[in-house]
């Protein structure tokens, strides 16, 4: 994998937990509101909350990182290599927000943390698909004929 193609995973990684770290501190600071599609002004009340729309803003981000990401690996890769976020929530709501977080939920996160590490061994995209990218589009996935 080039450096690039790390960088991709990194912005996956960061924007999403920047994004969701963000969001919980806005709707934390708007406190019980009721937020829902049947409560239109407590909605746009939470996305004019600077704290949401820039959490909104690194989601955003985060989307356009793993569309781009999942152009040149497969989902099963890239899913589970983006998972080091679950860590980094888990330590800004600890440290950041001061959430009691129980050892059976750190237990959790250091088993996702280890299936990071034995899908990071494997291959980014499966052999028979890299076989295919390789040679390009086919002709009838160009052109699709209609048969009458």
């Amino acid at each position: 994998m080039t450096f690039r193609k790390y960088l991709v995973l990194a912005g996956i990684t960061v924007c999403a937990t920047a994004g969701d770290s963000l969001l919980a501190r806005g709707m934390k600071q708007l406190g019980n509101i009721n937020v829902s599609l049947h409560n239109l002004s407590a909605l746009l009340l939470a996305i004019l909350n600077p704290w949401v729309t820039a959490g909104i803003l690194f989601l955003l981000a985060f989307f356009a990182c793993y569309i781009s990401a999942l152009s040149w690996a497969d989902l099963t890769y890239v899913l589970p290599a983006t998972s080091l976020g679950y860590v980094l929530v888990a330590l800004i709501a600890r440290f950041g927000f001061h959430e009691v977080i129980s050892p059976t939920r750190w237990l959790g996160i250091a088993l996702i943390a280890a299936g990071v590490g034995f899908v990071a061994a494997g291959p980014s995209v499966t052999p028979s698909r890299q076989h295919l990218d390789s040679r390009g589009p086919s002709r009838d996935a160009l052109s699709p004929q209609v048969k009458l």
